[in-house]
C-alpha cells in the first residue's frame, strides 16, 4: 500500500518538527489514520493549500508548506531573475512558524523576501504587494474553517490571488518537488544579510490610511 511506503518513509526521516514526529508515533499500525494522512498530496489551487494540521503529504506542515514554496520559486524565477514575495500570517496554529518556513525557502531560491513582522491579515498582504511591487503574495490563514485547519494562499503581483492558470503552473512545478529535498536558509542570517525583510511600519500606517480614505 502506497500510504504505509510514504508513512515508514516519514517514520525514518529526520523530522525537524517533534510533533509530527509524536503524531506518527501515535498512529502507528492504525491503517485508517494512516491512509487518511498519505492516501494524497494537499491540493493546491487558485486558493492555495488548505488542510488539517499534522503530519503527511494530506496535511499541513513545515514540509509540505516548504514543497509548495519551492513550486511558487520555480515558478516566479522562468519569468524573473529578481522576483520579490510579500508575506503575511495569521493568528491560525503555526501560522507564523509556516510563513517563515516558506520566507527561508524563496530566500535560499534569491528570491527577496518582505515579511510581517507580526500578524496582519490578508488586506493588508495584498496591499504590501502592491505597494513593494512584488511579484507575488503569501497569506498563511485557514480563513473561515476550523481551528485544526491551516491555509497558504498566493497572490499575484496584482494584490489578487493567482488565476487558474497560475495555479496549474504553479501546481506543475510543484509536482517536481521531493518534499524532504527542498534547500532552505537559516531566517535569522537571511534577514541579516538582507535576503528577508520586515515590511517597515510606514507600509503598515500607508494601508490603514487608504482604508480611512475609503
Amino acid at each position: 500500500m502506497q500510504e504505509i511506503h510514504l508513512y515508514n518513509v516519514w517514520s525514518r526521516a529526520e523530522l525537524e518538527d517533534c510533533d509530527l514526529r509524536d503524531e506518527l508515533a501515535a498512529i502507528k499500525g492504525d491503517v485508517d489514520a494512516i491512509k487518511d494522512r498519505f492516501y494524497r498530496d494537499l491540493e493546491f489551487g487558485t486558493g492555495g493549500l488548505r488542510g488539517v494540521i499534522g503530519a503527511g503529504t494530506n496535511r499541513m506542515n513545515i514540509y509540505t508548506v516548504r514543497k509548495a514554496t519551492q513550486g511558487l520559486a520555480n515558478y516566479l524565477l522562468q519569468d524573473s531573475d529578481s522576483p520579490s514575495v510579500a508575506i503575511s500570517y495569521d493568528s491560525r496554529i503555526k501560522s507564523d512558524t509556516f510563513a517563515k518556513e516558506a520566507a527561508r525557502v524563496l530566500s535560499a531560491n534569491g528570491i527577496k523576501v518582505y515579511i510581517y513582522d507580526h500578524l496582519m491579515p490578508t488586506p493588508a498582504l495584498s496591499f504590501a504587494v502592491r505597494e513593494l511591487k512584488c511579484s507575488a503574495g503569501i497569506m498563511i490563514t485557514a480563513s473561515h474553517n476550523p481551528a485544526k485547519y491551516n491555509g497558504y494562499k498566493v497572490y499575484g503581483s496584482d494584490g489578487c490571488q493567482i488565476t487558474i492558470d497560475a495555479a496549474n503552473s504553479v501546481l506543475s512545478e510543484i509536482n517536481k518537488v521531493d518534499i524532504f529535498h527542498v534547500t532552505i536558509e537559516d531566517f535569522d542570517q537571511a534577514l541579516a544579510d538582507g535576503n528577508i525583510e520586515y515590511i517597515s511600519k510606514e507600509v503598515e500606517e500607508k494601508y490603514l490610511h487608504n482604508v480611512k480614505a475609503q
